[in-house]
């Protein structure tokens, strides 16, 4: 039994909000969905009946009552409401990308030094199965000393978004920051911070304003190279991840479930939650002694994003050190701000 669960509010109930944040403050027993920002529409209360709905994210911060705020608007907000719930003497926990350029997370961090509050980054995608499994292969060390490690994020989506934030050239828009952040992060957890970077982005569909394909090629020590896709226009997805050591290789499609499981109302406390489906097992391919392929069907693990939340808990209740380190996200934007090509 918890004590003193940590009252929560919720800065926007659009696709993050309902998906990825309201299922899991609901059932974590640590946290208390005290309130949501909703400008117009009011669709929270239909599944939180408790919950109370400000029309202003002023007015939600403001709330004396809350003691976290979890900041979900679009990317060029992130930075402001971050700095005025802090001032207002909230924790936070902020969605990628968590900063638009790196002098404002650092700022941010100093801050929350100097009100003595937690300011976090929401990187879920470290809790994906697909990930896990790729994370499990590579902690295993069958594939010997890695080589060449490829991580990608394909999507086919030609048609250019409604939602104007994604869309028009405003800091932190386009793809490499949308979708960048995800497999930057993946990858710094693995490996930590590469020796150098290259970086490509292109605007490849009809009326675009802002990139939709970006490339990273980073370079970590002991000659390994990890490149890094994402792309708005690939009508055939190649596998998410790939990975080459001097003993064999292993490749995984993009199979977690959570994002969709959540988007149909399945809970997080379901036992069938975060579980792939059959047949999404990833494929290890080992070479032996005599030179014959052993081919073996990698075990799925269990997705479940409810760890990051357990480790907001921890932070704030028991101050225990969040998986997400500060250095991380300076990594991830200093990659993010670095030179780049642009592909006309």
């Amino acid at each position: 039994m918890i004590d003193r669960p940590i009252k929560t509010g919720l800065l926007a109930f659009g696709m993050s909000g309902r998906i990825f944040h309201a299922p899991f403050l609901n059932t974590h027993p640590g946290f208390n969905f005290t309130a949501v920002t909703e400008r117009s529409q009011k669709k929270a209360k239909a599944f939180y009946p408790g919950v109370k709905s400000y029309p202003t994210t002023e007015e939600l911060i403001q709330d004396e009552e809350l003691e976290l705020i979890i900041v979900n608007t679009p990317n060029d907000t992130h930075y402001k409401y971050a700095e005025q719930a802090l001032l207002a003497g909230k924790h936070v926990l902020i969605e990628k990308p968590f900063a638009t350029s790196l002098p404002e997370a650092k700022e941010l961090y100093v801050l929350a030094g100097k009100q003595q509050r937690h300011v976090m980054a929401f990187q879920n995608r470290r809790n994906d199965s697909d990930f896990e499994s790729v994370k499990n292969v590579i902690e295993s060390h069958r594939l010997g000393k890695l080589i060449e490690v490829h991580f990608r994020f394909d999507r086919y989506r030609p048609q250019i978004e409604a939602k104007a934030f994604k869309e028009l050239p405003v800091p932190g828009s386009g793809l490499a920051y949308n979708l960048g952040p995800h497999l930057l992060d993946q990858v710094i957890s693995l490996f930590g911070k590469p020796l150098q970077c290259h970086k490509s982005v292109g605007a490849n569909r009809n009326g675009s304003q802002v990139d939709d394909y970006a490339f990273f090629h980073l370079i970590y020590g002991g000659n390994l190279n990890v490149f890094i896709h994402v792309s708005l226009l690939v009508a055939r997805a190649l596998p998410a991840f790939v990975i080459h050591g001097t003993n064999g290789s292993y490749i995984k499609d993009r199979t977690d479930t959570q994002e969709k499981q959540l988007d149909q109302g399945i809970s997080p406390l379901d036992a069938e939650y975060g579980m792939e489906l059959p047949g999404s097992e990833g494929e290890l391919t080992l070479v032996e002694a005599d030179g014959q392929r052993k081919m073996i069907k990698w075990p799925s693990i269990k997705g479940n994003y409810a760890q990051i939340f357990e480790a907001v808990y921890q932070q704030i209740r028991n101050n225990r050190t969040y998986p997400i380190r500060p250095e991380h996200i300076l990594w991830q934007l200093e990659i993010l701000e670095g030179p780049v090509n642009v592909i006309n």
